[in-house]
């Protein structure tokens, strides 16, 4: 079990190669572990965010730290969609106390 900051499960979400938000959808799918019913839109993903029984299993009662690495290619290619993913990411934070989105400014992760 992964933990970090406050004690949380942390996830990291690599957006490396990310190209339109289809990519990022996917991305996201896999890295907070989903379910299939995902319905890979925003307003899927605000839901999920604030859902913290979707989130995975080993957040449990502890929450969530999702780490966003590999964002700056993807805000660079697509603006309006990064602005978009950004505010769900956020707000999500914003009105789920056991949940914290953190941007990461270096290159990808290793």
């Amino acid at each position: 079990m992964t933990h970090g900051v406050f004690g949380r499960h942390v996830v990291t979400l690599d957006l490396e190669g990310v190209v339109d938000k289809a990519g990022l959808m996917e991305r996201c799918a896999r890295a907070l572990e989903l379910p299939d019913w995902f319905g890979r839109n925003w307003d899927a993903l605000a839901d999920s965010l604030g859902d913290p029984s979707v989130w995975p299993a080993a957040a449990g009662e502890d929450g969530l730290l999702v780490v966003v690495t590999g964002w700056r290619g993807y805000a660079t290619a697509r603006p309006d969609e990064w602005a978009t993913a950004e505010e769900v990411l956020g707000e999500a934070a914003d009105r789920t106390a056991a949940l914290t989105v953190a941007l990461a400014l270096g290159g990808s992760h290793q």
